[in-house]
């Protein structure tokens, strides 16, 4: 997809939520709750195309028993190719994890202090963010620096940006959202930065740390620090309501995964085994244990659940923005998750 294709789709993202959330009575949340549980997760997530997702991937990993593979929809809508269960997926924010991962590793190594500041790092960027030399690593990865989110910028959406730096831009010369430590304010900006602090501090793209620190140990040979790593026709393709164009081409910068891949990376966070002695107590100290990500075509969840030792990793591959999609999707995560808990009790 082109440009100014994805200008044009957000242009008008935010007239048609206005116009949603004041005319339309959301019963279809209603109906996707009150239909009857069916029995099997694979029922379940066939189910989910009711709700209009073009294809849906989930991954449960249960204690004591085999990985289970489902899927539903398309891999491919144009093409008409069914939604393949070991398929590659853009897991947006869910590549959070990761870093805070590897920024825990750097600590530890003392690579990297929590405790030094913004404008210690980066020092180019005093002035140019608010509250730099009180703005602690600690606070950015924690999304406690007040720091703007640079998605949250009015040109964002209408005029893309090209590059890194013009991202970033979008973060820069702005009031702070709150003063460091004062609050709690989800901001990608952070996370940007932190990775190129990374790259800063080990002298190389920080895509490959993390392959080396956590992919390789791990076994994960399915996970990819960008788009131009990978085989395009392996990625599931990702679509935003109203519009037919594939949006799988354009390159986010943001991690790649089967749901298999996150599915074991995330029970080695849960239970420890991605870390060496002494990390786990710091990444605990500073960030959490599961995550969800959202990207024009893209929704994903990704969590453990102790109570039944089970990782659950949902993805699907349509968006719409207007708030009830991302909400239907929870939903179905949860209804997954409660026939899972049902299974265990028979």
């Amino acid at each position: 997809m082109q440009k100014n294709q994805t200008k044009k789709i957000f242009r008008i993202v935010l007239l048609v939520s206005t116009l949603t959330s004041m005319f339309y009575v959301p019963w279809v949340l209603v109906w996707a709750w009150l239909t009857p549980l069916p029995t099997t997760v694979q029922e379940q997530v066939f189910e989910a195309l009711d709700h209009n997702f073009d294809g849906i991937i989930v991954y449960v990993d249960q204690a004591g028993k085999p990985p289970a593979f489902y899927a539903a929809g398309w891999h491919d809508r144009i093409n008409k190719i069914p939604a393949d269960p070991h398929a590659l997926f853009k897991i947006a924010s869910i590549t959070k994890l990761y870093v805070a991962v590897a920024t825990a590793k750097l600590v530890k190594a003392e690579r990297l202090s929590l405790d030094k500041s913004l404008a210690n790092y980066f020092p180019e960027l005093v002035g140019r963010i608010e509250n730099a030399d009180n703005i602690t690593l600690r606070m950015m990865v924690q999304h406690r620096s007040g720091i703007p989110n640079f998605v949250d910028h009015p040109n964002f959406w209408s005029n893309p940006p090209k590059n890194k730096q013009e991202t970033l831009n979008y973060a820069l010369d702005l009031p702070a959202d709150f003063a460091p430590g004062k609050g709690y304010g989800y901001s990608n900006t952070n996370y940007m930065l932190i990775s190129d602090l990374i790259d800063k501090v080990v002298g190389y793209k920080h895509q490959q740390f993390i392959k080396q620190v956590i992919l390789i140990p791990l076994g994960l040979k399915n996970t990819f620090g960008s788009l131009n790593e990978v085989d395009i026709n392996r990625v599931m393709s990702g679509y935003y309501v109203g519009f037919e164009e594939d949006v799988k081409t354009e390159d986010t910068g943001l991690m790649l995964a089967t749901a298999e891949d996150v599915g074991i990376f995330l029970r080695a966070l849960n239970d420890g085994s991605v870390f060496n002695a002494g990390e786990q107590e710091i990444y605990s100290s500073i960030y959490e244990y599961e995550h969800t990500g959202l990207l024009v075509g893209y929704q994903s969840i990704a969590k453990y659940h102790k109570d039944i030792d089970t990782v659950v990793i949902q993805f699907n591959n349509t968006t719409n923005f207007d708030g009830y999609d991302w909400n239907l999707a929870e939903i179905v995560y949860s209804r997954i998750v409660k026939i899972l808990r049902n299974e265990t009790k028979t």
